[in-house]
């Protein structure tokens, strides 16, 4: 929110921008129980992770170290989706009853802007600053690096200055100044940025009380459109009847707390997301924040096109391999196929030419049923098996033809 605020310095408005998002965001919320919207499909967000650091040498990973590791950042996807998805036998599981299943899921990226390859990891050597502040270096590191934001979410990690654990861009909507989506330098750094030490539960993480990663599980809460639970004043509004009301925000610790926003002593929720408690106490989204944050998803117009560009490369995953080339013979230098598996599967590619010689090999982990490209450029004229094989013995060989 101080991030937010300085933002608005020097700007002229009739009205705080924020406020005017969240009674926007009322209204299509309203409008959907009045039309009884019941959403059952699960949004996936595509995720890249902009890794920024200062080490020469190019080391990845180790205490200190802000280049740091992949197993790092494998972790905090896994922490999104055992906190939005509620999953059973996790930190992320509940049983209260306010406490939802947000029907958001998070994955790395699989394909770059060009749509090569990739494993929504990027690392940048930047050796003119140690550590960026929060408050007006954003426009700098999307300078380093972004990626187009209404098609990726984009995290960027870094070091940041004195004690502050992350920050997040609201999300924009057409009309409302301040937060307009027509403002371009708005749109390259629409994302999340996380101090390293905080980031996932393992490799250089070492921040007391937050070091479970749900410094990002409350980072991209804002970026959903999500705001403090204690409404960032005393007793202030969250937009969302069943968070109760806070005089403030909690840091503490994992014990009771108690306001009196109304005259009786209320428990505080210490254990939302969008409070500032520990790690360790966190584990609950209510049912009124996961209707704004599908709100938001429906109104805001670069989260709208993220949510369909996400599934430009991707398919509905199928029980047994199931893999379609199209178009064969191929019309130009590029092999498109469709490749279809039961959920995230390790996949290895082969092309075999006619004497049995394998002209093309590459191996995906962990990716979900999708579209494959892949150049042929080299090959010439002539019949070419390709194979796959997937887990569990799972194997397909079909013809294609280079013309």
């Amino acid at each position: 929110m101080e991030a937010y605020h300085f933002g608005l310095q020097g700007k002229k408005m009739a009205s705080d921008p924020l406020r005017a998002i969240n009674e926007r965001i009322t209204e299509v919320v309203r409008n959907r129980r009045n039309l009884r919207v019941n959403d059952t499909e699960i949004i996936r967000i595509p995720v890249v992770v902009h890794v920024i650091h200062n080490q020469s040498s190019g080391k990845i990973g180790g205490r200190g170290n802000p280049n740091i590791s992949e197993e790092q950042i494998l972790s905090q996807v896994r922490i999104l989706n055992e906190d939005y998805r509620k999953q059973a036998g996790t930190p992320g599981y509940n049983t209260d009853p306010v406490g939802v299943d947000t029907r958001i899921e998070f994955f790395l990226a699989e394909l770059d802007p060009d749509g090569s390859a990739t494993n929504g990891i990027t690392r940048h050597y930047y050796s003119q600053k140690s550590t960026f502040n929060p408050y007006g270096d954003e426009q700098l590191i999307a300078d380093i690096v972004s990626w187009p934001t209404d098609e990726y979410l984009n995290i960027w990690v870094c070091t940041l200055s004195g004690v502050y654990l992350g920050v997040a861009q609201f999300p924009s909507v057409t009309g409302i100044p301040g937060l307009d989506d027509q403002d371009k330098n708005r749109a390259t750094t629409d994302g999340v940025i996380i101090d390293y030490r905080s980031f996932g539960d393992v490799g250089a993480v070492e921040t007391n009380n937050y070091n479970k990663g749900r410094t990002t599980t409350h980072e991209v809460g804002h970026w959903f459109g999500l705001i403090h639970i204690w409404g960032d004043e005393r007793c202030g509004d969250d937009y969302c009847a069943d968070t109760p009301k806070a005089e403030s925000s909690n840091t503490s610790g994992c014990n009771d707390v108690y306001s009196r926003c109304s005259g009786a002593a209320t428990l505080n929720m210490i254990e939302n997301y969008m409070d500032y408690s520990p790690d360790r106490c966190m584990n609950i989204f209510t049912y009124n924040q996961m209707e704004r944050m599908h709100a938001v998803l429906a109104l805001s117009p670069r989260r709208i096109r993220l949510v369909e560009n996400s599934k430009k490369a991707r398919l509905e995953e199928a029980e047994t391999l199931r893999v379609i080339i199209q178009p064969n013979p191929l019309v130009s230098k590029l092999l498109e196929f469709k490749l279809q598996h039961k959920g995230y599967r390790d996949v290895d590619i082969t092309i075999i030419d006619a004497q049995g010689k394998a002209v093309h090999v590459s191996r995906y982990e962990k990716v979900w049923s999708r579209i494959f490209k892949i150049p042929v450029q080299n090959l010439t004229p002539g019949i070419y098996l390709l194979q796959i094989l997937g887990e569990n013995n799972e194997k397909f060989i079909g013809r294609f033809a280079v013309i």
